[in-house]
């Protein structure tokens, strides 16, 4: 996978919402699944782990965010 690929899936980490995030992290898993590539496997659970952090880090920044009263 090219830098393109890589700068686009940033961008597209960065705009994505947290649904959308993990239905894409389904959608790469069964990918993972049907591949035999050993660099393409490499770069697939390096993708995953990207999907990975950036749920963790959205999980900590909520745990962080004071709860408005309403």
């Amino acid at each position: 996978m090219n830098k393109d690929f890589w700068k686009i899936l940033f961008c597209w980490l960065e705009n994505a919402s947290l649904e959308e995030i993990n239905c894409k992290r389904q959608l790469v898993q069964k990918l993972l699944d049907q591949i035999t590539d050993r660099g393409l496997k490499a770069d697939i659970h390096r993708i995953l782990r990207l999907l990975d952090e950036e749920i963790l880090a959205r999980a900590e920044l909520a745990n962080l965010m004071p709860v408005s009263a309403t």
